[in-house]
């Protein structure tokens, strides 16, 4: 039996909650992993990244840490902490050092689909909700997408402005599901990422939701990812 990292902590993107991993949660829950799950407030990247490692610090022994979307620049920042033993990426931001998620979307490319994100109001974005199953959960059913539009969490400009001090992946081994089908980041986007970063690299048709969707495919790499850090961890 081929060791394994057992403790899991979930860090969710922009504009959703933790409720999201559900499916995600239950399923690792089965096969016996410690699972947490960050609730991130999305005001700031520093009070986010604070938050995450509250739970990482409640965690007994080394922690594999997962982030989607902007969560992925949260566990970049967080991830450095000693706990830490590896990095999942899903469908995520991997910002270097003095990058933030503003600066990866400035310059989309010509083709690529624009996010439907709405004027900021009072300092938060929140994005179209007409536009909203299209562009962040087209494989999600209807119903379930239709409730992340109508409970959507603001999302703080700050947060999209916060600066990586020090990435966690140039330390720590990553793996990186890549959503094929993801109008929110597009996948061009994504390989530039996960490749400059050195990561595991696995490609799923699926959109910015996947985690959602095709929770199954999510836990498979957390799982490779869980083993793998076990395994770099043994041979160092």
């Amino acid at each position: 039996m081929t060791q394994s990292t057992k403790n899991i902590v979930l860090v969710h993107g922009g504009f959703v909650d933790g409720s999201g991993w559900e499916s995600v949660y239950s399923l690792l829950k089965k096969d016996d992993y410690n699972v947490a799950i960050v609730q991130n407030p999305t005001l700031s990247l520093t009070g986010d990244v604070a938050a995450t490692k509250l739970v990482i610090h409640e965690q007994d022994g080394p922690v594999i840490l997962v982030g989607h979307s902007y969560g992925g620049a949260v566990i970049t920042e967080a991830g450095t902490d000693p706990q830490v033993v590896g990095l999942v990426y899903i469908t995520a931001f991997a910002p270097d050092k003095g990058e933030s998620v503003n600066s990866l979307i400035k310059d989309p490319p010509p083709d690529a689909p624009v996010p439907p994100i709405l004027p900021p109001r009072d300092g938060y974005l929140f994005l179209d909700k007409s536009k909203f199953r299209a562009s962040f959960a087209g494989d999600v059913e209807a119903e379930k997408a239709a409730f992340m539009a109508d409970s959507q969490v603001p999302w703080g400009l700050e947060a999209l402005g916060g600066e990586i001090s020090e990435p966690a992946w140039k330390s720590k081994p990553s793996w990186y599901l890549l959503a094929t089908e993801d109008r929110m980041i597009p996948p061009p986007a994504q390989r530039f990422m996960s490749e400059r970063a050195g990561s595991t690299v696995v490609e799923v048709a699926g959109s910015h939701a996947i985690y959602v969707s095709q929770p199954n495919a999510v836990v498979a790499l957390i799982k490779q990812a869980a083993q793998g850090a076990a395994a770099a961890t043994a041979a160092s």
